[in-house]
């Protein structure tokens, strides 16, 4: 089939571009959201079904209406609410509908939901798992032992591996009529679309679908002020594939430094590659063939490089109705990480002032926030968009900069306010603020929240924002780690909402887009990268491992009133599970420990060969101990114990004003020369002490419906051909024995997360985390591997030495 542009095919499309997505459901409220090609007047219906079972229509429950709002000449988007009474909310354990009608015209009828998924040019599209064909929900139960959770993170259209995210289809097919089976949540939990490392032909596709279908070509800034004697700049003349120099110099982006060229040559800039990029990665609508490698090059390498990229982007769209379908018809909740608008995006102070202080990197900030907020936000918090709100305001100055053309200079500050942009100070460069021991972005006070918590009879979700509210060092270089949340984000999300609710009647879950545990290699890495000065080429400080203030300060505020929290995480493309024990005080008092496990999910689609080389049992060779961390509120008095050949010696270490953090090791050393470090007294002792502890990965499993599914095609291990020793590679490497590590998951994947063993007597379920992935033995199949953890505390602290009292003075 020979490439079309939009502009030509634009009258054959249907009317719906994207979606329905479900998103934000709760018993009082119920939010859709769509991307249509004309504006609307939306109605949504809600419906029980009989006997709760979704298989019959009942009576209506509620209603709800909304206008679109125009993002662009050809864009309508809208997320449109039906609350119920508050003396009538909806209730757990029934299945419902929806149905969605479209007034287009005053003077016609409105249209139907199918009549506005369809058109003669396109088949029709299945959004239902019934024969009645509307899309279903079903809201948390209440029992917590019923509850059951999808997550996952990193889905990058051209990345490695199959795409993990038609799993969520299959699980709603099995279990769509069976409240007690069917999931009622999915988390994205980051790098929902990738803004920098962009295959070719994806933004050739991107390029041409966002100009036509905001109507208007947008001019990018390179000035602070324009020049009339430059040409404009328009994403039109920055072909796929020749970006680098731009996003690097003009726009100060990092993806592509240490040689990495490849993931800026392709980024994206305008609001209409960022807003199409989200209806490319959740709806087949718009997608179309693409030019072949050897109609756009003649260089052999660029022709081949072209071509496997158009075939993996086939693949992903191969499968994307499932994943329409499957959002339709589960609460869907989201929040962004870095690759939602670039890598490293607000990583530390340097990249703040790289980027946001030239003009084309603030406006690429501005353009992929402003579509982060219409298609993600708005779903999260409805509320926060609803009439006479900030958010409101921010989707008609939206409106308002689009129907300018990007001329309308207030509609663009009102957008810059309402996103939490900064503003320049007198040498061009953004604003910061001090937020107690830190700086932080100067966001206006209008500035709309990016960070949530939801809630249900027997859960509670907070939702973090780790990316706009960082605490940058103000001693230290720009380049140091900053805290992933300021002091008074502390406050702001965490304990403010965990202060709202009781704890001994829900269950805590924090979404985290970036981990708290690490694989120690990672953590290696990362100092080594820190030390050398090349903090973009492993995200040092993109998450907590490097700054212990700042994870002692998250894990201080979580387990001031929880005793027990779940973490859900992803960003680093492998999936694992792991066990945090935190005591407070000193341990001679034992004190029960808290518990926090945290459930990493990633990627949905970008598996890397380091990824799978970790999932096998090559790194059974080097597993992750077991690790003992102690920490300080006040200055101690530590000293070190050395024993060097029976003959003992003692020194007091130098005072270190707190906080102070050190990691817990038995006697270093060997039987001739060792050491260990000791307080001179119990009032010298630790403040806090936590242990991590990995979660060992149980052998995978084929689910009922797991083999031979027609979606997935064979995997690239399965290719014939080539020596006897690249064959017999090929054969080992398939090998489910191999494949069968310990500890982590480094293929695609996804997770599901469930609880079991809560009673009134014991308050501490056991946690569970499958990952769901395509096996390498059996490419055409999806296994899932299990964690479970305790959330009861178990073992006591390992002590603290103290100095022999014959040694005090």
């Amino acid at each position: 089939m020979p490439w079309i542009p939009l502009q030509q095919r634009l009258h054959q499309l249907p009317l719906i571009l994207a979606g329905p997505i479900l998103r934000r459901t709760e018993s009082t409220s119920v939010t859709v959201w769509l991307a249509l090609r004309r504006a609307c007047r939306v109605t949504l219906r809600i419906y029980a079904t009989e006997y709760g079972n979704g298989l019959v229509i009942g009576s209506t429950v509620v209603t709800g209406e909304r206008s679109t709002i125009a993002l662009g000449k050809h864009l309508h988007v809208v997320a449109v609410t039906a609350q119920p009474d508050a003396n009538q909310p909806l209730q757990s354990g029934q299945i419902y509908a929806y149905d969605l009608s479209f007034q287009a015209d005053p003077d016609r009828e409105p249209l139907t939901l199918q009549q506005a998924l369809n058109t003669e040019h396109k088949p029709a599209v299945p959004i239902s798992y019934f024969e009645h064909q509307l899309p279903t929900f079903l809201l948390p139960p209440q029992d917590i032992n019923e509850l059951k959770l999808i997550h996952g993170s990193c889905r990058k259209t051209h990345g490695g591996g199959i795409d993990a995210l038609p799993i969520v289809d299959d699980l709603l097919e099995q279990s769509a009529r069976f409240p007690q089976q069917r999931p009622h949540q999915l988390f994205f939990t980051g790098d929902q679309i990738y803004g920098d490392d962009v295959a070719d032909p994806w933004l050739f596709a991107l390029t041409d679908a966002g100009d036509t279908l905001l109507g208007w070509e947008e001019e990018l800034p390179i000035y602070p002020t324009p020049n009339p004697t430059i040409p404009p700049l328009k994403a039109k003349h920055l072909p796929p594939g020749e970006r680098t120099s731009v996003a690097e110099n003009l726009a100060g982006f990092t993806a592509g430094l240490y040689n990495k060229p490849d993931h800026t040559n392709s980024h994206l800039l305008s609001l209409g590659e960022y807003s199409t990029a989200y209806l490319f990665a959740w709806s087949p609508v718009l997608w179309n063939e693409v030019p072949e490698g050897h109609e756009r090059y003649r260089d052999a390498k660029r022709i081949r490089i072209w071509d496997q990229e158009v075939a993996t982007l086939r693949a992903f769209w191969h499968s994307l109705w499932k994943v329409r379908r499957a959002i339709a018809n589960i609460p869907t909740y989201m929040i962004f990480d870095d690759h939602d608008i670039s890598d490293d995006w607000y990583l530390n102070q340097t990249w703040c002032l790289r980027v946001l202080g030239k003009p084309l990197g603030r406006r690429a900030v501005q353009n992929g926030l402003l579509a982060y907020a219409i298609a993600q936000a708005w779903g999260n918090t409805p509320e926060q968009f609803a009439p006479g709100t900030r958010g409101e305001q921010l989707l008609l100055a939206a409106q308002a900069w689009s129907v300018s053309q990007g001329t309308d200079q207030s509609a663009a500050a009102t957008l810059a306010r309402l996103l939490g942009i900064p503003d320049l100070d007198r040498s061009g460069q953004p604003k910061f603020r001090r937020d107690r021991q830190v700086w932080i972005l100067d966001h206006h006070p209008d500035a709309l929240q990016w960070h949530y918590t939801i809630r249900s009879d027997c859960h509670e979700v907070v939702v973090l924002d780790t990316r706009t509210w960082r605490g940058y060092p103000i001693a230290e270089d720009n380049t140091a780690p900053p805290m992933l949340l300021c002091p008074s984000a502390f406050d702001q999300q965490i304990r403010a909402p965990l202060q709202q609710s009781q704890a001994h009647n829900l269950q805590t879950l924090v979404i985290a887009p970036t981990n708290l545990i690490h694989l120690r290699i990672i953590d290696w890495a990362q100092q080594w990268s820190l030390r050398n000065g090349k903090v973009f080429s492993f995200d040092v400080g993109d998450a907590w491992n490097l700054h212990k203030e700042a994870l002692s300060e998250l894990l201080a505020a979580l387990f001031e009133t929880r005793d027990r929290v779940v973490v859900l995480s992803g960003d680093i493309h492998y999936g694992f599970a792991a066990r945090l024990s935190y005591w407070t005080r000193h341990p001679e008092e034992k004190t029960k420990a808290q518990v926090l496990v945290q459930l990493t999910a990633s990627a949905f689609k970008n598996a890397e060969f380091k990824t799978q080389i970790i999932q096998t049992k090559l790194k059974s060779i080097a597993p992750e101990p077991p690790q003992e961390w102690v920490g300080w509120n006040h200055t101690p008095e530590l000293w070190e114990l050395q024993s060097i050949s029976g003959l003992v010696r003692w020194l007091k270490l130098r005072p270190v004003p707190p906080p102070l953090i050190r990691q817990l090791h038995p006697t270093s050393g060997n039987p001739i020369v060792n050491w260990t470090i000791a307080a001179r007294d119990s009032h010298s002792l630790p403040d806090w002490h936590y242990r991590i502890e990995w979660i060992k990965r149980q052998s995978a499993h084929y689910p009922a419906w797991g083999k031979n599914l027609a979606w997935l095609k064979l995997g690239k291990f399965r290719k014939t051909g080539g020596s006897p020793l690249l064959a017999a590679l090929r054969w080992l490497w398939c090998n489910r024995w191999l494949q069968e590590g310990e500890e982590v998951v480094g293929e695609s994947n996804l997770g599901v997360v469930q609880f079991r063993d809560f009673t009134e007597q014991n308050p501490y379920p056991t946690v569970y985390q499958d990952l769901y992935w395509c096996p390498p033995w059996r490419p055409n199949s999806i296994v899932n591997s299990r964690f479970d953890a305790m959330l009861a505390p178990e073992s006591a602290a390992m002590p603290f030495p103290l100095l022999p009292k014959s040694l005090r003075r």
